[in-house]
């Protein structure tokens, strides 16, 4: 489920029990449990094609469908456009991020994915039992919550199609201590740790 700043909710077989990522209720802060960065690696300057966590003065366009939102901006440059959405015929969602350069220079973009984990009711019960870790042969993240009473045997994963990437499942080491999704500490260094694990 998203809105029109990107922000929603994701889940799996039961919207309540087994959310994937937390649910705020409060629509005037709408923190967003989902986000994609995009930054600059020559200058070192990061935004987001949505309109949470971090919103330009440069315009937002969403469209939502059925089955379908798409997300539009334009900055820096780099016109964006952020497909998600869920086949209907796979339990996966799917967000497609496309880019044109509007320069007449060539551009280094990373983009970076970032989703806050509950695998259960609620993020505050469920954090301390989420455990990850990374596929060897695919490069995924891998998350499972064993405590989960009615989805324990379930996994969640974040993949992407890039094949250089850098991760972290440490939410302090991403976002940095009392930091913010506007000003994420991962995205001032240009690499990750790799950490994963429980907790």
């Amino acid at each position: 489920m998203t809105t029109e700043t990107g922000a929603g909710v994701t889940w799996s077989n039961n919207s309540r029990e087994n959310r994937l990522t937390p649910w705020s209720n409060d629509a005037v802060s709408n923190p967003p449990p989902e986000c994609v960065f995009l930054r600059d690696e020559e200058t070192g300057s990061f935004w987001t094609p949505t309109a949470l966590p971090i919103r330009e003065t440069s315009p937002y366009r969403a469209t939502h469908g059925q089955g379908y939102s798409i997300y539009e901006h334009t900055s820096h440059g780099i016109r964006q456009e952020l497909t998600v959405f869920a086949p209907v015929d796979g339990n996966v969602k799917i967000s497609r991020l496309r880019l044109k350069n509007l320069t007449s220079r060539k551009r280094l973009i990373s983009v970076t994915y970032f989703a806050e984990l509950v695998l259960g009711v609620n993020r505050a019960q469920s954090a301390p039992f989420v455990i990850t870790e990374i596929d060897a042969a695919t490069g995924a993240i891998i998350a499972r919550n064993p405590y989960n009473n009615e989805f324990s045997d379930r996994v969640a994963f974040v993949a992407t199609s890039a094949e250089t990437r850098t991760w972290t499942c440490d939410r302090q080491e991403f976002i940095g201590r009392n930091g913010s999704l506007a000003r994420p500490a991962a995205l001032l260094r240009t690499d990750l740790s790799g950490a994963n694990g429980a907790g």
